[in-house]
């Protein structure tokens, strides 16, 4: 059983619901996502999702879609998140991590993938494949990494069920139709697709996209194991980046963790 198996395991047997945290690998560099990333854990972060940088993120909104263009302008690529994932390690060696991002890139890097839990990776979690399919689907073997599927408000009835007996570590279901950072969450579609998704699969169900405060968080974790929040980090990360002063995240975070216990 991988970090994030237990971490979440361990989250549910107290009745406790997982914070989990994105942020974008080399934005504004990497070593201020490593501090980044330690100051998530001290704050109240269960889970760290780390994106890497595509030039066509398609899934994300423009905050989100600005930090991937910065941090390839800062040549960064799959080896050097690897490489900051070990470095990471160094100090923690608990809080699960996740890798997201594009196939595209994770096929390129595949004898990477396929070794990453050595370097410190527990999951990946690939926006363009379809749920019923993980990496394995695509020649990327590794059965010590979880593969993430999403399920959204448009997903039908019979994909659902798919999706959710195929995925592992946790289903991601995406509180919104449109990209990352969007708004106007509807409760009850919401209530009633996690509902579906339970009624398929004994594993977590977490939601994400377009949790922004406390109360967006406090709601979701009523009816989810967990919350992911991402484009309001990516934001306050991009308006510190220059004074690289995160304490305002950290209290961010600490906020959320409160508002859903």
């Amino acid at each position: 059983m991988n970090r994030l198996r237990k971490k979440l395991d361990h989250l549910i047997s107290i009745k406790e619901k997982a914070l989990v945290a994105y942020l974008v690998a080399g934005d504004p560099d990497l070593d201020s996502t490593l501090d980044l990333m330690h100051l998530f854990v001290k704050s109240g972060v269960d889970i760290i999702e780390v994106g890497v940088p595509f030039t066509d993120p398609i899934a994300e909104g423009p905050i989100i879609q600005k930090a991937h263009d910065r941090a390839l302008k800062n040549n960064i690529s799959l080896p050097n998140i690897i490489k900051l994932v070990e470095d990471f390690r160094k100090v923690d060696d608990s809080t699960p991590i996740i890798l997201m991002g594009y196939l595209n890139t994770f096929s390129f890097h595949k004898e990477l993938i396929d070794k990453s839990d050595q370097h410190g990776v527990d999951a990946v979690l690939v926006v363009d494949i379809p749920g019923e399919l993980s990496i394995s689907s695509y020649g990327i073997s590794n059965p010590n990494i979880d593969s993430i599927s999403l399920i959204s408000p448009t997903t039908s009835q019979e994909r659902i069920e798919k999706i959710a007996k195929n995925g592992s570590g946790f289903i991601y279901y995406v509180t919104l139709r449109g990209v990352t950072g969007s708004s106007n969450l509807d409760v009850e579609e919401i209530n009633s697709n996690i509902k579906k998704i339970r009624s398929y699969s004994d594993i977590p169900t977490l939601a994400g996209f377009g949790i922004k405060s406390n109360e967006d968080a406090k709601l979701l974790s009523e009816y989810s194991d967990g919350i992911i929040v991402g484009s309001s980090i990516v934001d306050m990360i991009t308006k510190q980046s220059e004074s690289r002063n995160f304490d305002r995240i950290g209290e961010y975070l600490r906020g959320l963790k409160n508002a859903i216990l």
